[in-house]
């Protein structure tokens, strides 16, 4: 059974997990720190320029914010395919996740196609298609999740809050799956 993400926010605004005690972004913005540590961090878009495909690998797709900078950055030179994975143990309800991404409206036309397809909280893999892209979105746990997939991922995201909030997620099992998961 799939138990949804309780979303509270902090006092500053910064949405929140009470189940993790942890933010789902740094206080200074999601969207930003999307852009810095996850794309910037792995070299993107750079990396991809010359890729008629690419696949990335996340783990805790959290808000979406990852998945929309990287669909956003994705975008602006059209003509190939993303592969986008991310495994989820609690995702969010659809109005939760609607109502925290209304807060980048720069986002809002990727939002808008990632909540018109956003499945209902069912355990397993669920295939999104966005036309240039696809997301494979996991939900469950990780731990049973990732062997069940066959990638080879070019950019690995590891969220999925602090690995001292969300032990489960940083384990050398879950390390040994990202390791075969990994494009050489």
């Amino acid at each position: 059974m799939i138990l949804p993400a309780e979303l509270s926010f902090a006092a500053d605004g910064t949405p929140f997990s009470p189940a993790y005690g942890d933010i789902y972004h740094a206080s200074a913005g999601g969207l930003a720190q999307a852009r810095h540590v996850f794309l910037a961090g792995n070299g993107l878009p750079q990396r991809w320029r010359d890729s008629a495909r690419f696949v990335v690998l996340e783990t805790g797709f959290g808000l979406g914010l990852n998945f929309l900078a990287t669909l956003q950055a994705w975008r602006e030179h059209p003509g190939r395919r993303l592969h986008y994975f991310a495994v989820e143990k609690h995702p969010l309800r659809r109005a939760d996740l609607e109502n925290v991404l209304a807060r980048w409206p720069e986002l809002a036309p990727l939002a808008a196609e990632l909540l018109a397809q956003w499945p209902l909280p069912l355990a397993g893999l669920h295939r999104l298609d966005f036309g240039d892209a696809t997301l494979t979105l996991g939900f469950g746990d990780a731990a049973r999740l990732l062997p069940q997939l066959t990638l080879a991922a070019d950019a690995i995201y590891l969220d999925g809050f602090a690995p001292d909030r969300n032990p489960d997620l940083w384990s050398d099992d879950i390390v040994a799956q990202l390791r075969r998961l990994a494009a050489p």
